[in-house]
C-alpha cells in the first residue's frame, strides 16, 4: 500500500498551487491500452454463462446479453476476441437516433462534390472509394475469413430505435447487404476500394454487393429498457448476467489490484453487497473497484461522505435546485 498515507489530498481548494504528478491511475484507467486484453485479462462469468456463449459460437448466432449496469456485458465481446484470438473488437454504440445505415456504411457525398469541384473534375467515378467507410456491421460482415470471423459488439440494442432490431434481421439472416453507390456505377468499376471501421485499411467491394465469407460473433447488450420483437429473439442466443456474488468479486478486485487491494477490500465489499442485496442502491461492480483503488492508495475513505459518493446509487438522482 502507499506509505505516505496522510497526503493523498491532491487539490486542497485553498487556491495555493502545489505542483506534482498526479499518482498513477487505475489499471482500467491507464492509456493507451489494448482494449482487448486489458478487459479479457480480468473477466470473470461462470461456467454455466460460459456455456450459453459457446452455444452462439457453435450456431453463428447473435449473443444477445442482458443484466444489470456493471455485470461485465460489454466486456463479453473484447474476452472472446482474446480468446479465441480475433483481432480487435468492432464497437457499434448504439443511440436513439442510430439507424441500420450507420452500421453498414458512410458516404460523404458533400465532401466528395466539395473536392471534385475545387479540382474542376466532374463525372470521374474513380475515386468514390475515398468517400464511402463501412461501418462496424459492414466491416464484420466484410473482413471475417473462414474461421476466423471478426468480433462485433452492438451494446445498449434497446437504446435504440423501435424499428432497429426488425431492420437487423436480414442482415443477420443472409450476411450481405447492397451499397448503392456502387451498384449503380454498373461495369465502369466493377471492383471498389473503400475503407473500413477502425483502421486505414480498405476492402474491394465488387458489383456494390458485401457478402460475409464467416459470419461474425456478434455480441448485443441491452439493459433490459425494452422488450424486443419475437421473430429477432428466435434469431439470437440469449444470455442473462447476474450480479456477481461476494465471491466473485474478491476474485475481480485480486485480479484488477492484487493481493493489496484484496486485503482492503473486505468491508468495502461488505457494504457493497449489503446495499446492493437489500435494494437500498443499483451498484456497478467498478464502483467497488474505485473504492478499493482509493484505500489502496491512502485515501481516507473515513471522511464524510466519501464512500456514499464514490458507492452512490446508479438510479439515484442529484440534488434538485
Amino acid at each position: 500500500m502507499n506509505a505516505d498515507r496522510g497526503d493523498w489530498r491532491l487539490y486542497r481548494a485553498d487556491r495555493v498551487p502545489r505542483p506534482r504528478p498526479l499518482p498513477k491511475a487505475p489499471p482500467w484507467r491507464r492509456f493507451p491500452a489494448d482494449d482487448v486484453q486489458r478487459h479479457a485479462l480480468h473477466y470473470h462469468i461462470t461456467d454455466a454463462e460460459a456455456d450459453i456463449v459457446n452455444a452462439a459460437l457453435h450456431l453463428r448466432r447473435p449473443l444477445l446479453v442482458t443484466g444489470a449496469p456493471g455485470t461485465g456485458k460489454s466486456s463479453l465481446a473484447a474476452s472472446i476476441a482474446y480468446e479465441l484470438g480475433l483481432g480487435d473488437v468492432l464497437r457499434w454504440p448504439v443511440n436513439s437516433r442510430t439507424a441500420l445505415a450507420d452500421g453498414l456504411y458512410r458516404y460523404d457525398a458533400v465532401g466528395r462534390l466539395r473536392d471534385a469541384n475545387r479540382a474542376g473534375q466532374h463525372g470521374d467515378d474513380s475515386d468514390i472509394g475515398s468517400y464511402l467507410r463501412l461501418g462496424p456491421l459492414g466491416t464484420a460482415l466484410a473482413t471475417g475469413t473462414p474461421g476466423r470471423p471478426r468480433v462485433l459488439l452492438v451494446d445498449e440494442l434497446d437504446k435504440g430505435d423501435i424499428d432497429l432490431p426488425n431492420d437487423l434481421l436480414v442482415v443477420f439472416e443472409e450476411g450481405t447487404f447492397e451499397i448503392p453507390e456502387l451498384a449503380r456505377l454498373g461495369e465502369r468499376h466493377t471492383d471498389v476500394a473503400v475503407m473500413v471501421d477502425g483502421t486505414s485499411d480498405r476492402h474491394t467491394v465488387r458489383h456494390g454487393r458485401i457478402s460475409c465469407q464467416e459470419f461474425p460473433v456478434v455480441v448485443l447488450t441491452s439493459n433490459g429498457e425494452r422488450d424486443f420483437p419475437p421473430a429477432f429473439l428466435r434469431r439470437c442466443v440469449r444470455l442473462d448476467l447476474k450480479q456477481p456474488t461476494g465471491e466473485q468479486l474478491r476474485s475481480i478486485v485480486a485480479a484488477h489490484l492484487g493481493p493489496d487491494g484484496l486485503s482492503a477490500a473486505d468491508d468495502l465489499i461488505n457494504t457493497f453487497l449489503e446495499r446492493r442485496d437489500t435494494g437500498q442502491a443499483m451498484l456497478a461492480t467498478d464502483q467497488l473497484l474505485n473504492a478499493v483503488h482509493l484505500r489502496v492508495n491512502g485515501v481516507d475513505l473515513e471522511r464524510e461522505g466519501l464512500v456514499a459518493a464514490v458507492l452512490r446509487s446508479l438510479d439515484e438522482a442529484g440534488p434538485q435546485e
